[in-house]
Parts: C-alpha cells; sequence; structure tokens
C-alpha cells in the first residue's frame, strides 16, 4: 500500500470521529498540495477470517511534482479478536517498503473514565483541553513538534482503551516510528458538548500545524452520542 512519508491513521467509529478529522483536513490556499481520494480492501484469510477484509479509505495529499507528503488512513472499526488482525495486515502493508518506513500520527478521543491516574478533572473554566502525547520510537523534527504541543502524561497514567492498546502493542514490537494524540470525550466535569468540540478542534489543530496542513472549523460536523453501557463479555476484561 502506498502511503506518504507522515501517515494519520484512524479508525472509523459510529460518532464520525475519524471522518470529521479527515473532512476538516485540508491544503492551505497557498499550497501546492492536491487530495487524491483511494481505499483498500485486504484479505483476512491468512488469520482463518473468511466472512471480513480490513478494509477503510485513503487520502493522501500530493505535491505539484506528484510526491505523496501526507497521507491520512481511516480504518474500519472491528471488535476483537478481529481487531488485531484486521490491524496487523493494514500495518503491514503500510511498512511494506522497509526502505522507507512512515511515521504515524495517531489521534484517539477516548471517554475519561477509561483514563487512570490523572491528576484532576478538569473544570469548564480551564482555557485549554488536555490533550496527551505518547511517542513511541527515535526522535524527529515531527516528534519533537508534536511534544512541544501536547502533555507528556506521567509514569502512572493508564489509559485502558482497547484499541488503543492493541495499536500501542503492535507499533511497540515493530518498531514503528509513532506519536499518539489523546483527548478525553468527558474530560471536563460540566461535560458541555461546546467543549467537546474544543477537544476536537484541539486535536485537528495539533495535526494541521504539524502536518502544513488547515483546520476548518466550518467543516466539523460531529455529533457525539452518549456511551452505551460496557460490554459483559468476560474476554474483556483482559483488555481492561
Amino acid at each position: 500500500m502506498k502511503v506518504a512519508p507522515i501517515v494519520v491513521f484512524m479508525f472509523r467509529d459510529t460518532e464520525g470521529f475519524a471522518s470529521t478529522i479527515s473532512q476538516a483536513l485540508h491544503p492551505n490556499p497557498s499550497s501546492p498540495f492536491t487530495r487524491l481520494e483511494d481505499s483498500f480492501e485486504l484479505s483476512l484469510d491468512p488469520y482463518g477470517i473468511n466472512n471480513l477484509k480490513a478494509s477503510g479509505a485513503v487520502s493522501h495529499f500530493v505535491d505539484d511534482h506528484g510526491a505523496y507528503k501526507l497521507s491520512i488512513v481511516a480504518m474500519e472499526h472491528y471488535e476483537s479478536p478481529v481487531l488485531a488482525c484486521a490491524l496487523n495486515e493494514v500495518l503491514n502493508k503500510i511498512t511494506g517498503d522497509k526502505s522507507s518506513i512512515p511515521t504515524l500520527l495517531v489521534p484517539f478521543l477516548v471517554e475519561s473514565s477509561k483514563v487512570k491516574g490523572q491528576c484532576k478533572s478538569l473544570r469548564s473554566d480551564d482555557s485549554k483541553p488536555l490533550i496527551y502525547g505518547i511517542q513511541i520510537g527515535q526522535n524527529s523534527d515531527i516528534m519533537q513538534s508534536l511534544r512541544n504541543k501536547t502533555q507528556e502524561p506521567s509514569s502512572s497514567l493508564q489509559i485502558q482503551h482497547e484499541i488503543f492498546a492493541c495499536f500501542l502493542h503492535f507499533v511497540s514490537v515493530m518498531q514503528l516510528p509513532t506519536f499518539f494524540i489523546i483527548g478525553q470525550a468527558s474530560q471536563y466535569l460540566d461535560n458541555k458538548s461546546t467543549k467537546q468540540h474544543e477537544i476536537l478542534h484541539a486535536i485537528g489543530e495539533i495535526l494541521a500545524s504539524t502536518t502544513g496542513l488547515q483546520f476548518s472549523e466550518d467543516k466539523v460536523v460531529w455529533n457525539p452520542k452518549k456511551a452505551s453501557g460496557e460490554s459483559k463479555e468476560p474476554w474483556r476484561a483482559l483488555y481492561g
């Protein structure tokens, strides 16, 4: 799978976080970038999964010489254990060219109940959303830029989010340069919808300012739904 040296990797969810971020990121008016849309569908037969494929959409930003500068991958959401198989297949395709391993930028929006060990819950009058940044792999200019724009989590912080845990495991084992950008969907005590949008905008602005794109608030159409109850399947306890 052909991708740019920088890949924004997201998962499609029912609330539209991935699609909103993808649609609101676009080239600056003075930029030579053009946007190309593509899709992928990868067989999971090697894993014994014959009724599903690892699929998703890809947006490439290409300069006037045809060089790929940035790719946005929006992968379909899967439940475990299919999740691990699909993610492994997609990551293997993205990193197929071992001579040019891309840097992955992975934004997540998680419920505050899944974030354990942080110092405080933010109030509605806190000026800026708290966005955590977690770096995997060697430092680089883009990694340093992202570190300057995010809060490094304390050693006691735990993010109990299944997809995040799965992704973290794979990029650590595969030694892929990755930067996780993590906002909390309910980090404010009053849980006002305006604050929820501010968190999404903060994540979008971090991505835009780091990749040379523009994040347009007028293109944000996001209506998060109230989270449903937790699954009762006993095996999910293994994932936290």
